[in-house]
């Protein structure tokens, strides 16, 4: 019994170890096939990363958007697949999700300063401040150097009214830049705002104390006293700015300011002019006093003689410049004063700054109206070594040669002008710029090149009924086109039903068109609303009733023709002949 009992355990043991075997081989196998699993996985995702990657780069933003959701289905836990995903939901303009994705790689790679930045701008773009001030703060707490974001978080701060940590914010800054102009005005004015005089004044003062000679520093101290209430103290600091410097526009301008205030006429006037005439007031400065006395001005009744007497001494000061002169000009206009006392300011601009295309187009404006033309071709002329980049005085240049019948140099200006039309161009003038280039082309008998310009025209400007009228008359006479014809000149009849050119050309194609009685209807209507009763309205007019069957109509209406034009040799033989006489 005991040797059968022994083999007995003998065969449990190795029973027991065969089975610890086939278990430890089991999970070994197991292991292995779960690493192969996520190595798999692995691959697969960077497989369809990297392909979403290409398709963003290419702008196939459908293909990028499915193929990222498929990276999130394939591993739930890669922070820029979420990244990306989220630009494609701002994109589709779903906010909450764009945020939520953002959030989410924020928190797969809470160390990545861009999911963290980026989800903050998010938070702030749907306004959701406090969110974004928790994600800048996790940033700024990374990363303490980075001063763009104290300087957005001191916004949100401000934004919120939160100032306590407006002030605590700006400390920081403080701490990585040093004490500076910005951040001490930034800090004063937070102070203000909570009530603090006593801290906003000594902001300030500690600046100025820290550079104490810079007259810069003491002034906005004496700003800050001012503002918070200790006039007297104010006052005293700007004097002895001015003792100390005469010239020193800011006291000049803190000062003119509290007159103002104060309606301390006299005294402000007299800071206004010294201002004006200062050599140490920048030109931005100069315009903006001259801009709030005449608004004041205005407001106040809009008496000119002080704004003029102002203008006068800055005009005629070594201070004068090309920006007040045009303020000047736009004054003057404002008060209608005399043309030709705005056209010698206009002028000056020019002296000072040839290159002012808005001045030298003024007074093209007014050499047009006055109907100086070669005023007008040489200030355009003049242009092109300022501003051969502005169409306009291409055209007007190419206008005033062609109302004097110099039809080469129109044309020739013309075509220069091409090259400086841009998509910022005015279309009313582009489309003009070419109508009349097709008038030209056509009249050097260049019908292609007219027609090619009547088509620029008209992408110019659809409704350019005067070029469709030019160029559907065109078509009509050389017999090209004339459907097109047709549909471009009813077009301009239906827009002036009773112009008799208008009227003239639609009944002429339908002639052409062989339709007499519908271009006898429009041809007497345009007889009845010609009022210098035309020549060639009244011999198209005998054309039309010729073949329409009223031969005695004919005859008189070509005999009127011929008594507005009697050197016409086939009118003539026309009535001599009582037919129509195709030339």
């Amino acid at each position: 019994m005991r040797a059968m009992g022994t083999a007995t355990g003998t065969i449990r043991r190795a029973l027991g170890a065969l089975y610890a075997m086939a278990l430890a081989l089991a999970a070994g196998w197991a292991g292995h096939a779960t690493a192969q699993t996520a190595a798999e996985a692995s691959r697969r995702y960077d497989y369809f990363f990297l392909e979403a990657m290409m398709q963003r780069q290419k702008g196939n933003s459908d293909a990028a958007y499915d193929l990222l959701r498929h990276c999130i289905s394939i591993d739930p836990g890669a922070p820029e697949a979420y990244f990306y995903l989220a630009q494609y939901y701002l994109a589709l303009k779903d906010n909450d999700r764009a945020a939520e994705c953002f959030k989410k790689a924020a928190e797969l790679d809470p160390g990545n300063a861009t999911y963290l930045e980026t989800l903050a701008q998010a938070y702030v773009t749907d306004g959701k401040d406090s969110l974004a001030i928790g994600v800048l703060e996790r940033l700024v707490a990374k990363e303490t150097g980075r001063i763009d974001v104290l300087e957005m978080l001191v916004q949100l701060y401000q934004q919120q009214g939160d100032y306590d940590n407006t002030i605590k914010t700006l400390d920081r800054l403080e701490t990585l830049e040093g004490k500076n102009e910005r951040l001490a005005y930034a800090k004063s004015e937070i102070y203000s705002q909570m009530g603090d005089r006593k801290a906003a004044i000594n902001e300030m003062k500690s600046l100025a104390e820290q550079y104490p000679n810079d007259l810069m520093y003491r002034g906005m101290y004496a700003d800050a006293l001012l503002t918070n209430g200790s006039e007297k103290e104010a006052l005293g600091i700007y004097n002895d700015i001015l003792r100390a410097e005469p010239g020193n526009y800011r006291a000049q301008l803190s000062l003119r300011a509290y007159y103002k205030q104060r309606h301390m006429e006299h005294e402000a006037d007299s800071l206004t002019m010294q201002l004006l005439l200062n050599k140490n007031t920048g030109d931005d400065a100069r315009v903006y006093i001259m801009r709030q006395e005449i608004a004041e001005s205005e407001n106040s009744g809009g008496d000119s003689t002080k704004i003029l007497r102002l203008f006068d001494s800055v005009m005629g000061s070594p201070q004068a410049s090309a920006d007040m002169a045009i303020l000047y000009a736009t004054y003057m206009n404002l008060k209608r004063m005399p043309q030709q006392g705005i056209e010698r300011v206009l002028e000056r601009v020019l002296e000072m700054a040839p290159d002012n295309a808005a001045a030298r187009l003024q007074l093209v404006a007014y050499a047009w109206q006055g109907n100086k033309l070669d005023r007008v071709i040489s200030l355009c002329r003049a242009a092109r070594n300022y501003n051969p980049e502005e169409m306009a005085f291409y055209y007007y240049e190419g206008m005033a040669h062609y109302r004097k019948d110099d039809n080469d140099s129109a044309l020739n200006a013309f075509q220069r002008g091409i090259s400086a039309i841009g998509s910022q161009s005015d279309p009313d003038i582009v489309s003009d710029f070419y109508a009349v280039m097709g008038d030209l082309l056509y009249e050097k008998g260049r019908p292609a090149e007219a027609y090619a310009a009547y088509d620029s025209c008209l992408q110019w400007k659809a409704d350019n009924i005067g070029c469709m009228n030019n160029y559907a008359y065109y078509l009509s006479i050389n017999g090209d086109s004339l459907e097109k014809a047709e549909r471009m000149s009813y077009m301009t009849v239906k827009a002036e039903p009773k112009n008799a050119t208008y009227l003239d050309t639609y009944a002429w194609i339908l002639f052409m068109q062989e339709r007499y009685a519908e271009a006898k209807i429009y041809i007497d209507q345009a007889v009845q609303n010609d009022s210098d009763s035309s020549a060639v309205i009244l011999e198209h007019a005998g054309d039309i009733h010729a073949k329409a069957g009223d031969t005695d109509g004919a005859v008189e209406l070509w005999r009127r023709a011929a008594a507005k034009d009697p050197g016409n040799k086939l009118l003539a033989r026309k009535i001599r002949q009582r037919k129509y006489i195709k030339e």
